[in-house]
């Protein structure tokens, strides 16, 4: 097992590094070059604070001499969750800032679109804030790597827990129309199986562009639904729950975990409005008080004291930011001395039971040249009070076939 704690993080270069120095474009003796593109504006703005997070990261490993000794250049970009601003971005992080990688990308298809140029031009595309199923595709796609348990699998525990607490209920599934909703839409289904055709009594698709969703939820309660599985963004999870609220429609309510930040999406809904809702999650909840003295979480929080002060503690995505980051600095730590793009996804493909700060006890990142998923395990969770509690055993979210496309 690989205990990774940020105290041990840039300790010197294992004796397995080569004592040749190697570099691609974006590394010196001094720097590593690091590209990123975020949602700092538009519908997912909301996650902007991955990025800001994850800059904060990068501030803290330079202030304690780098990586290696080398300091890490990150540069960040915005591309408002536009497909074409994405491939903008990408072109001028990659052609004009000449970074060694683009870390931590968010959006399905905002990384579509530029995940076939990142493999013709053989530069890492690494750690996608997405769930996406096609980013674990080695075989098609060796310079794109995941990070976070993939959407159809987390679909399909919600669906065995809806046939195992609910066998009889009638589902209104709520999901974006981009590959993202879809991707969810394909997992929930195969996981309710044939039973599908009867239990989805209603599909309700919404655009990203759309300023709110009040209608579909009025519309979805109007056709009786006992379950809503919400595949909605946090924006558009914080609308529906306090729509859901606001017109008295209390089915079971499922949510995705991207969008279960009690800061951005449940307290702006309503403690009292998200009551029993069920999710899954990877990472520890900041809020709960049994990680009080957990030695991740004091770490972390500590962090968030020095360089990030003005971060909302109880947003799931600043831990998320904290935690992708730190999977990163792993790697190129890793690296040592060979800061060529093939031995970064070389090091990016043989982790082995690495432990974060703020993974869940029990789940740990794997990966192999064949499987480019690092976290596949989950844990349900229901909102209860101002918290989310976790109940049954961690789940394996491990995708049962690769994509052939």
């Amino acid at each position: 097992m690989i205990c990774l704690a940020i105290a041990g993080l840039f300790a010197a270069t294992s004796g397995s590094a080569s004592a040749q120095k190697k570099y691609d474009v974006g590394a010196t003796d001094t720097e590593i070059k690091i590209g990123n593109i975020i949602p700092y504006s538009g519908p997912l703005s909301a996650y902007g604070v991955i990025g800001k997070a994850e800059a904060a990261y990068f501030n803290m490993v330079n202030a304690e001499g780098g990586i290696n000794g080398r300091k890490i250049n990150f540069i960040s970009y915005d591309d408002a969750y536009s497909p074409p601003k994405t491939v903008e971005q990408a072109r001028k992080l990659v052609e004009s800032d000449e970074v060694l990688l683009i870390f931590s990308a968010l959006g399905t298809p905002t990384n579509a679109a530029i995940q076939k140029y990142m493999n013709i031009k053989k530069v890492p595309h690494l750690f996608i804030s997405s769930g996406a199923s096609k980013w674990d595709d080695p075989e098609h796609y060796p310079w794109t790597m995941g990070w976070q348990p993939n959407y159809q699998s987390e679909a399909r525990i919600y669906a065995k827990y809806i046939l195992k607490e609910k066998p009889n209920a009638k589902i209104a599934v709520l999901y974006q129309n981009d590959d993202s909703g879809n991707d969810y839409l394909k997992g929930f289904k195969d996981g309710l199986g044939p039973q599908a055709a009867s239990m989805i009594i209603a599909q309700e698709s919404f655009e990203t562009s759309e300023p709110t969703i009040d209608s579909h939820i009025v519309k979805l309660k109007s056709l009786n639904a006992d379950v809503l599985v919400n595949f909605g963004t946090p924006k558009f999870a914080a609308q529906s729950i306090k729509k859901m609220g606001e017109i008295g429609w209390k089915p079971l309510h499922l949510l995705t975990n991207v969008s279960t930040s009690i800061g951005s999406v449940i307290k702006p809904a309503g403690f009292e409005n998200s009551q029993d809702i069920i999710s899954a999650t990877f990472l520890k909840d900041v809020t709960d008080p049994q990680w009080a003295n957990d030695p991740g979480m004091k770490r972390f929080f500590d962090f968030l004291t020095k360089y990030y002060p003005d971060a909302n503690r109880t947003d799931w995505s600043v831990l998320n930011g904290y935690s992708l980051a730190q999977t990163l600095t792993y790697v190129l730590k890793n690296c040592g001395d060979d800061l060529t793009r093939a031995n970064i996804m070389k090091q990016a493909a043989s982790m082995k039971d690495v432990e974060l700060d703020g993974l869940l006890p029990g789940i740990k990142m794997s990966t192999d040249k064949s499987d480019f998923a690092p976290i596949q395990q989950l844990q349900l969770m229901r909102f209860k009070g101002e918290a989310w509690e976790r109940f049954g055993d961690v789940l394996s979210a491990r995708r049962e076939t690769k994509p052939t496309n």
